[in-house]
């Protein structure tokens, strides 16, 4: 087979992939969508979908109510945020306390004296189950903020940094308690 005539086969199969489908591939406007529109840019256009194909806020009223239901949302995620520090801190000086009365026990045969134990806290199952649900929510509430920062609605981002900033105002100083020694 001739290279030349390998070259010519795969021109024209490349020539036969970008014959027109019929489909208007332009990305200069809004994605239709079953329910509502997405735009491609920043803007405070309503009609977006929200998470759910039944969430789209098209009037101002609606609009209003998403925003209050997003910086509420972004309130308790920083208060999840400080309730995690603050039960650290508890959990932490409960570990210390079951550390400490387990290494006052009598030495035993197979235990040396001079052998000093590093300091790993105890799977507590009451401690760790909640501490890993806490942080399922947060990592929820994460990936629903970033989904709604994707829909590019200035209003909904605006009300999400503005909750996120008041409930850091609110609560940020229970949660540095945790990371405290």
């Amino acid at each position: 087979m001739n290279w030349q005539y390998l070259v010519f086969c795969l021109l024209c199969l490349s020539q036969v992939g970008l014959a027109d489908n019929g489909m208007d591939m332009s990305t200069d406007g809004p994605m239709d969508l079953a329910v509502g529109n997405m735009l491609p840019y920043l803007h405070f256009t309503p009609g977006d979908n929200l998470w759910f194909l039944g969430w789209v806020p098209k009037s101002s009223g609606a609009m209003i109510g998403t925003c209050i239901a997003l910086f509420m949302l972004a309130l308790i995620e920083r208060w999840i945020a400080a309730c995690r520090g603050v039960m650290e801190y508890h959990w932490r000086q409960q570990a210390t306390i079951i550390a400490s009365d387990e290494l006052n026990t009598l030495p035993t045969k197979s235990s040396s004296v001079g052998f000093i134990k590093r300091f790993t806290p105890p799977f507590i199952p009451a401690h760790d189950i909640v501490r890993g649900v806490m942080f399922a929510a947060q990592a929820l509430l994460s990936y629903l903020f970033m989904l709604t920062v994707m829909t590019y609605q200035l209003s909904f981002i605006f009300s999400l940094v503005v909750g996120l900033g008041v409930g850091e105002t609110l609560f940020g100083r229970f949660s540095s308690i945790g990371l405290t020694h």
